[in-house]
C-alpha cells in the first residue's frame, strides 16, 4: 500500500511539473518567436497593441496548465488524504480555477463556454471601423 501511495504522490507532482513546464514553454516560445520587448511594444495595423492580437498563443497553454493543476489537486486530495478539510479546500481551489478558466475563455472567444459559437458573418460590428466595413 505504501508503494501505491508514493506512486500516486509522484504522479501528482509530475502532473504539476508538467503544468509549470507548459507555462514556461509558452512564455519562452512567445519571447523567442516574437521578441520579448518588440512583441510588447509593437502595434498592429488596426491600432491595437500587439499583445491583444496574440493573446491566444499564451491563453491556450495557460488553460491547459490550469486543467492539469486541477487534475493534480483532485488526485492528491481524493486518493491520498480525503479529509473534510482537504475536500473543502479542493472545492474552493476548483471554484477559483474554474472561474479563471471561464474568464480566459471569455477573453479569447468573446463568449462564455456554454454559449453557442456565433459565426463571423452573424456577429454585430463592435467598432466604427467594423460598422463601416460591415455591409449585410
Amino acid at each position: 500500500m505504501g508503494t501505491i501511495r508514493h506512486l500516486i504522490e509522484w504522479t501528482s507532482v509530475g502532473i504539476e511539473v508538467l503544468a509549470v513546464a507548459i507555462i514556461v514553454a509558452a512564455i519562452v516560445s512567445l519571447a523567442l518567436t516574437r521578441g520579448a520587448v518588440r512583441y510588447l511594444l509593437q502595434h498592429s495595423t488596426s491600432g491595437t497593441p500587439g499583445v491583444a492580437e496574440n493573446k491566444p498563443s499564451l491563453s491556450k497553454p495557460l488553460l491547459m496548465a490550469l486543467e492539469l493543476l486541477v487534475a493534480a489537486d483532485v488526485l492528491r486530495t481524493v486518493v491520498l488524504e480525503p479529509t473534510l478539510n482537504n475536500v473543502v479546500a479542493l472545492a474552493l481551489l476548483i471554484l477559483v480555477r474554474t472561474f479563471l478558466s471561464w474568464s480566459m475563455q471569455l477573453e479569447m472567444d468573446g463568449r462564455w463556454p456554454w454559449q453557442p459559437k456565433v459565426s463571423v458573418r452573424d456577429q454585430k460590428p463592435q467598432t466604427r471601423r467594423d460598422r463601416i466595413l460591415y455591409n449585410p
